[in-house]
């Protein structure tokens, strides 16, 4: 008797994915809930587990193939698999196919199970993600002269782009990375990212304008609280709170920045998501606060520290992604001083905070170098006046140079 493996449903407006990785192969043994092999969807990029124990009998779809929903992606047979042959004996009857049997299947290299690369690459291998994974694979690269140099320990495409490629055996040209060009096929993500982009530029009439803080109080702050915090709620006390309890003084004064265009109306949220931009391998991704307006600065903290492990992991779900009202991103901490954020539809306005520098500054007659941060406010100008988005923005400036206002209110 055999167990199917199908693709689970993608959530909301998702029909389709992309089988991207096997994790594992015919003949090897698998417990239920354990994962089995890797989508990606235009969203996010989720495992499928297995739903029996037993042996994985056969893969009926290869990588890089296009799946919808309850698509049928192999077949777990019951029972461990035999000690010795991995392939079954002949007589073993029609109900397995030749895929089942190994036959017309590479087996996987090396490389492609992280073995043989030494334990600190092969963990640096799992943490990565599976564009880099897969080109890794493609390129026929020795992970064993990569040195990870990007976030949590992680292979980054730079680092594969530093890397010469062995020279025997040739990889497909298209492949290789010291060549003057690599050619990769977008990821549905990547896809998606580029589309929502194109769609916010031609179909919001984007306007964006700036003001800068003074971020002195808001570090005296942190330096003032950030162990007695960390030890009572174990996550760091970062700026992120303190914009987004900010934000929500703001949006709450400007409704319009929290609202939508659907078709002829305007619907004005009184609820508070806050999309928090993350930026990884396969691209950027807006995982969602809820209800921040209702949580502490810790609980804050400890949702966007949960959601950006998930993001790095590959564990985010669809409904993480979903039904934000307005977005925050922090450019600053790839070192931009400023920049100008796109629109996140259907959203009317998104936030973009950059890196903090010390700069000399008027105050009053005298100049002083002080911890200065621009920020933008990119938004719907059908929706939000050039009036209300600059209030928005003063107001924020307010809330963090002085944070004792988001606490008492005023």
């Amino acid at each position: 008797m055999t167990t199917e493996i199908k693709v689970p449903s993608l959530g909301e407006s998702v029909a389709e994915a992309t089988v991207t990785k096997w994790l594992k192969q015919p003949g090897e043994a698998v417990e239920i809930d354990e994962p089995v092999a890797e989508l990606e969807t235009d969203k996010i990029t989720l495992e499928v587990n297995a739903p029996a124990d037993g042996t994985l009998a056969e893969i009926l779809v290869q990588e890089g193939a296009n799946v919808p929903v309850g698509a049928v992606l192999g077949r777990i047979a019951e029972g461990a698999p035999l000690a010795e042959a991995p392939h079954p004996p002949a007589d073993a009857g029609p109900s397995l196919s030749p895929l089942a049997r190994g036959e017309g299947l590479s087996s996987p290299s090396p490389r492609s199970r992280g073995e043989g690369w030494g334990e600190g690459n092969a963990a640096a291998l799992q943490r990565s993600g599976p564009a880099v994974r897969k080109l890794i694979e493609e390129s026929g690269l020795d992970t064993a002269r990569i040195t990870p140099t990007g976030p949590g320990g992680r292979i980054s495409k730079a680092d594969l782009i530093a890397l010469r490629a062995p020279a025997s055996p040739p990889p497909a040209p298209s492949a290789l990375v010291n060549e003057r060009e690599v050619r990769v096929r977008m990821t549905r993500l990547r896809r998606r990212i580029a589309e929502r982009l194109k769609a916010a530029q031609n179909t919001a009439a984007m306007l964006t304008t700036f003001n800068e803080i003074d971020m002195t109080e808001a570090i005296a702050l942190r330096e003032r609280w950030r162990d007695a915090f960390e030890k009572k709620h174990n996550v760091r006390l970062g700026f992120m709170s303190i914009f987004v309890k900010a934000a929500i003084v703001a949006l709450k004064e400007l409704p319009a920045v929290n609202a939508e265009i659907d078709g002829d109306d305007i619907v004005y949220k009184n609820h508070y998501d806050i999309g928090v931009a993350v930026g990884l391998e396969q691209g950027l991704v807006v995982p969602v606060v809820r209800d921040a307006d209702r949580m502490s600065f810790a609980e804050v903290e400890q949702a966007i520290a949960g959601l950006a492990r998930k993001a790095r992991d590959g564990k985010l779900a669809i409904d993480d992604l979903s039904g934000g009202t307005f977005t925050i991103t922090n450019g600053g901490v790839y070192g931009s001083l400023m920049s100008t954020p796109i629109l996140n539809p259907p959203q009317s306005g998104i936030l973009g905070m950059h890196k903090i520098e010390r700069r000399p500054v008027a105050l009053g007659a005298r100049v002083e170098i002080r911890p200065m941060m621009y920020v933008a406010l990119s938004y719907d100008h059908r929706i939000v006046d050039g009036r209300e988005a600059v209030s928005f923005l003063v107001r924020i400036k307010e809330c963090v140079e002085d944070p004792s206002r988001i606490l008492i209110d005023v």
